[in-house]
């Protein structure tokens, strides 16, 4: 007789002949025996299935603006409802959702897809974030979340590490409308071995690669600039040319300023100097669109119009305070046509209710 486990059975593993089953969530594909767990946490076998353990269970819920992602071409002034589960693929020394994701203790509100979505639409939310740690440790419970949020009229979106898998990304088509993929230190392979515990960003590009190439997703991309160790010019132009070649030269990359946290604290916050400095990299390498992130009221969290170089969406921090596009997001001032998706939304006070 089986013994009764929590979670549900995960869609995305395979059986090996040597008993263990090959999970094919992430791009670590972790082989699992018996008993035991992937290093995600929220991924192992029991009964010779592959589980889900942290299916239906919310460690956290929030009410965000869309920006806060960040996310500034999809749906701008949309209130989003962002869930997370426990656990996390990566190991980052930084993080500052640590106690999120690196507990390896199944624990959170107990909810269905169908809840979530209720709870969104409850608070007022216009689409749900998939985010705090990596939302491809827990796709089936996010796909089947993402269902019940298309209809009720939400979209979705994933702020992810992009680790992932071609299997991984074939599940996004099914519910994804948008995903900020999330590097660090620009994806050198000093800096994500030493402080993400990974060998190198290959699978980030490739699922990049396959995100553009087999689906409609909205892609934005970030980068957390790190001082001394993971803020290299050379590595950011690589980078910036991987977007402008691959994805194309309107996608939105944002550079995050770091700030010491969890096993960094010895580390200070990223002088905004080195940020402008990444910043023109991007333009230097024919992004039309860049953002310096976590420095409200910097002029680079607008929007500039490609046209006539207006200010076409004014920021302070997470929220939008200048709007001066027409209902086709044409620039007022010149015409040009802004690569935004949906028009403004009302933007909302933002709280925490899990």
């Amino acid at each position: 007789m089986h013994c009764e486990v929590p979670g549900r059975d995960a869609d995305l593993g395979i059986a090996l002949p040597n008993g263990r089953v090959k999970c094919t969530a992430c791009a670590r594909y972790c082989e699992i025996p018996e008993g035991k767990v992937g290093l995600c946490g929220a991924r192992g076998v029991a009964n010779n299935r592959l589980r889900l353990f942290v299916y239906g269970r919310v460690i956290a819920g929030n009410i965000d603006p869309i920006e806060k992602k960040p996310v500034t071409h999809y749906q701008p002034g949309s209130s989003i409802f962002s869930i997370a589960t426990t656990g996390c693929n990566w190991l980052c020394a930084y993080c500052q959702n640590y106690d999120i994701s690196q507990r390896r203790k199944v624990e959170g509100t107990e909810m269905t897809p169908s809840e979530v979505a209720q709870a969104a639409e409850m608070h007022g939310a216009q689409g749900i974030a998939y985010t705090y740690n990596e939302p491809s440790i827990f796709i089936e419970f996010a796909r089947d979340c993402g269902i019940e949020a298309h209809k009720r009229g939400m979209f979705n979106i994933f702020v992810s590490n992009g680790y992932d898998t071609p299997e991984s990304v074939n599940e996004m088509s099914k519910f994804l409308d948008c995903i900020t993929v999330d590097f660090k230190g620009s994806g050198k392979q000093e800096f994500v071995r030493r402080y993400i515990g990974i060998p190198n960003a290959d699978p980030i590009f490739q699922t990049l690669h396959e995100i553009k190439r087999r689906t409609k997703i909205h892609v934005e991309v970030t980068d957390l600039v790190v001082p001394k160790v993971g803020d290299d010019l050379e590595q950011a132009k690589k980078l910036c040319r991987f977007i402008y070649d691959e994805l194309g030269p309107e996608t939105p990359i944002h550079f995050l300023r770091f700030h010491p946290d969890y096993k960094m604290m010895e580390f200070g916050q990223t002088p905004i100097e080195t940020l402008e400095k990444h910043y023109q990299v991007a333009k230097n390498e024919g992004l039309t669109y860049a953002y310096l992130g976590n420095v409200p009221g910097h002029r680079l969290e607008d929007t500039y119009c490609p046209g006539c170089d207006a200010v076409a969406i004014g920021r302070y921090g997470f929220y939008i305070d200048e709007w001066n596009l027409d209902s086709n997001n044409r620039c007022k001032a010149c015409g040009y046509n802004l690569s935004i998706v949906g028009s403004l939304h009302k933007q909302k006070r933002h709280f925490q209710f899990i």
